[in-house]
């Protein structure tokens, strides 16, 4: 079952609302019947919400994808950042293998196609200090680090040197596409943004001001404008919001 999509239903809610609001003006203006004006505006504000709820869709589901391949992506590097020097290179061994390079492991050296492969997952992006130690420590010898991110010194000095670096996309993309992701992470389940927490900072006592002053700020450019409909309801709404969230709101 596909489950409820809230941004896209905010959106969508959010646009036809806003257009049922300037279309009402517009009628008014033009002196149509009230049951006319309301019923074009309710008509054409729902044919936009049909039209806007195909539109809109892929992108949501495009953006949703996104966000939860880059909250595993950052789940994936913390858990390498903190799990032990032979688990992660085990791990990389395991992906290596099942993506048909010819890898092993002696003791602590990790090789890829006869390549050493470094990781060095730390919780900063990689410094051209540590870069510069390891290329005392292998001299002439060509390398590759697995590392969560570089700094531009690191990156260039990698350069210079002809070496090169399995940075966090190429190591997510690596394991995703050989299905060897962790089963468990450490620290994967950190608390994360929830819809009650959004309310309620939302809600907090403290956001009464800004809605009292937005809405009454519309309600008095409802006396200069030519459509005052759309600043009378957006005020009303705003300032009723101000008062419930004064008097029922989250203390600060």
């Amino acid at each position: 079952m596909r489950k409820f999509d809230f941004p896209l239903a905010a959106d969508v809610l959010f646009y036809s609302a806003a257009a049922w609001l300037v279309l009402v003006g517009i009628f008014r203006f033009a002196r149509l019947p009230a049951a006319v004006c309301f019923t074009a505006a309710t008509l054409l504000s729902l044919a936009l919400a049909g039209v806007l709820l195909f539109a809109l869709s892929a992108r949501h589901q495009k953006r949703a994808r996104s966000r939860r391949e880059q909250a595993e992506r950052e789940k994936l590097m913390l858990h390498l950042a903190l799990e032990r020097d032979e688990r992660v290179r085990a791990l990389l061994l395991g992906a290596l293998v099942a993506d048909g390079k010819e890898a092993h492991c002696e003791g602590d050296v990790l090789s890829a196609d006869g390549t050493p492969l470094i990781p060095l997952f730390t919780m900063q992006p990689v410094s051209a200090d540590s870069i510069a130690q390891l290329l005392k420590r292998y001299g002439t010898r060509t390398f590759c680090i697995a590392c969560n991110a570089l700094t531009p010194e690191a990156e260039k000095l990698l350069a210079t040197f002809s070496r090169t670096a399995m940075t966090q996309d190429d190591v997510y993309a690596l394991l995703v596409r050989t299905q060897t992701l962790p089963e468990h992470y450490i620290c994967g389940e950190l608390p994360r943004k929830d819809l009650r927490r959004t309310l309620r900072r939302a809600l907090s006592r403290r956001n009464a001001y800004p809605f009292f002053v937005s809405g009454a700020g519309l309600l008095v450019m409802s006396l200069f404008v030519i459509f005052p409909v759309y600043y009378l309801v957006s005020g009303s709404i705003l300032l009723s919001a101000a008062i419930l969230i004064r008097a029922f709101g989250y203390a600060a």
